[in-house]
């Protein structure tokens, strides 16, 4: 595909989009083209700048692709510690102990969010208490 700035004699510029540079004649001397505006048949090509794929520009595609994917991604993360959060109870230093009196039965199911220490996450898992960090997210360290 080849694109084009044309104009008409009347002065009103457009663009146009040809399969080549053939396309664009043969369609000319058919008179097949006209001015959207006005319908003016008298259409010339205007100055253009071509345009050439480079490794760079093609590089700065897939760094906004994946800068995208990115935020939708984080966007997502933080609609899920949102919710676990709003409905979780915040048990803070509490954690470990509450963990495992839900998981032995001796306090109500619920979700519960909470902090450990290494050890007390490495106990907690050792005994077959499913447990899960929250992450970080950059506004929490702000």
């Amino acid at each position: 595909m080849i694109h084009y700035s044309l104009s008409c004699d009347n002065g009103h510029a457009f663009d146009g989009w040809f399969s080549g540079s053939e396309d664009f004649d043969r369609q000319m001397a058919g008179g097949l083209l006209t001015c959207p505006v006005c319908n003016s048949a008298q259409i010339a090509k205007g100055l253009m700048a071509p345009q050439v794929s480079t490794a760079r520009k093609q590089d700065e595609r897939k760094t906004a692709l994946v800068d995208k994917a990115r935020r939708e991604a984080l966007q997502k993360l933080k609609q899920a510690v949102t919710e676990i959060r709003k409905n979780s109870e915040d048990v803070g230093e509490r954690f470990p102990e509450e963990a495992r009196k839900i998981h032995y039965g001796e306090s109500e199911q619920r979700g519960i969010i909470g902090a450990a220490k290494a050890d007390e996450v490495r106990d907690l898992l050792e005994e077959g208490i499913e447990i899960m960090p929250l992450p970080t997210l950059p506004e929490d360290n702000n």
